[in-house]
């Protein structure tokens, strides 16, 4: 049985530009809102409508700055502080899932850091994209529907026609992903072993598997600085790969991705909306995930399964 209580949507100032693709997508108003900035940069966000008694969905990527991550917890808290009912934090993108163990002493768990604040400011639920690994769902005490990008891509790959595909994991800790679309299509599956000199910076890599004569496509979950995936796809290539594609789900594209995207022997690299672009590129396309979060919203808004949905 469906809430009778009301559905409200409101976007973060980051993301705007999807929340509105979300609206349209489920044929509803996108609630008022704004967040007036004093002289200092210290900012406001405020609800220009009542949302007592609601269902309040707040939809905002928390990709740097960190500004973005506080005013969705601003927004939680007045949500919270005007009576709203239940509150759903959507963040297509969650930073600092990277920060998600102890890799070397003395360095924060970002990732568990930002659960206990979303938890602490009073949401209730979270929806969210391709966390950088699953186990963050459990950092939170609240309930986590986490959507994957590949019910997008694995449909889109199928139409794309390539004559001979493999999917390929840029790294080792990406397996389980790579894995999963080679399972959905029916396909092998090759992994690059990459040892890191420090963050952002590769000292080697290594190619597990066959891709002679093969069109390769490279999943992964973001795309940073685009070293990893362009080293992958030079090695694809000189081990004689026929093309080589790359799908992930968000792209943070700091600098120099870009250039080393036009660069590399990539022949096209794919993202979903959940990151503004930065600027246009000639290899670089988007395909929209507002329909897919749309649907999943007005499922949980109707306390219907959501699992139906995605691939893992």
């Amino acid at each position: 049985m469906g809430s009778k209580k009301p559905l409200k949507i409101f976007t973060g100032t980051a993301t705007t530009y999807l929340t509105s693709k979300i609206c349209n997508s489920i044929g509803v108003d996108l609630g008022t809102s704004s967040c007036p900035v004093f002289a200092d940069g210290e900012f406001e966000p405020c609800f220009e409508e009542t949302i007592r008694g609601s269902h309040v969905f707040l939809v905002q990527s928390t990709f740097p700055p960190s500004d973005n991550l506080m005013e969705l917890l601003l927004m939680i808290d007045a949500a919270k502080r005007a009576s709203a009912y239940k509150i759903i934090a959507v963040l297509p993108y969650f930073g600092f899932a990277r920060q998600d163990r102890k890799d070397k002493p003395r360095v924060s768990i970002g990732a568990k850091l930002v659960a206990d604040l979303l938890s602490a400011a009073g949401v209730d639920r979270i929806i969210t994209m391709d966390l950088h690994a699953d186990q963050i769902q459990g950092f939170f005490n609240v309930p986590v529907d986490h959507l994957f990008a590949s019910a997008l891509f694995i449909p889109f790959i199928k139409k794309m026609g390539l004559r001979d595909v493999v999917i390929a994991s840029p790294d080792v800790g990406g397996t389980k992903r790579a894995n999963t679309y080679a399972k959905m299509l029916g396909v092998d599956m090759v992994i690059c072993h990459k040892s890191r000199a420090k963050a952002n910076v590769i000292d080697s890599m290594t190619l597990i598997g066959d891709v002679r004569d093969k069109d390769v496509i490279l999943v992964d979950d973001l795309i940073d600085t685009a070293g990893t995936i362009t080293t992958a796809a030079g090695l694809m290539v000189k081990e004689g790969a026929n093309s080589v594609r790359a799908f992930a789900a968000h792209g943070l594209l700091s600098e120099p991705a870009y250039e080393r995207i036009e660069n590399s022997a990539l022949q096209e690299v794919y993202f979903t909306d959940s990151i503004p672009p930065k600027r246009e590129s000639s290899k670089i396309k988007y395909i929209s995930v507002a329909d897919a979060i749309g649907e999943a919203i007005m499922r949980v808004y109707k306390n219907e399964s959501i699992s139906s949905l995605f691939f893992k």
